[in-house]
């Protein structure tokens, strides 16, 4: 079953809305319970960026090929 163009970009913005929220709420913690230690969040944000970066890619390639006559 192949999915509409739409329900494709909705899921993307679902994808960047919580990883955009996940990652807010990992600073703050980290920015109040251990600022003056390495920045652990980045782990996160790195991992989860290059997931969102692919998503983005698929959904991207996808609707490029729909288009295509």
């Amino acid at each position: 079953m192949q999915k509409s163009e739409k329900a494709m970009k909705w899921g993307l913005r679902v994808h960047l809305l919580w990883y955009i929220v996940a990652n807010v709420a990992q600073v703050v913690l980290w920015g109040i319970l251990t600022p003056d230690h390495f920045f652990w969040p980045l782990w996160s944000i790195l991992g989860w960026g290059i997931g969102l970066a692919i998503h983005f890619w698929a959904v991207r390639s996808k609707s490029r090929s729909l288009v295509r006559p």
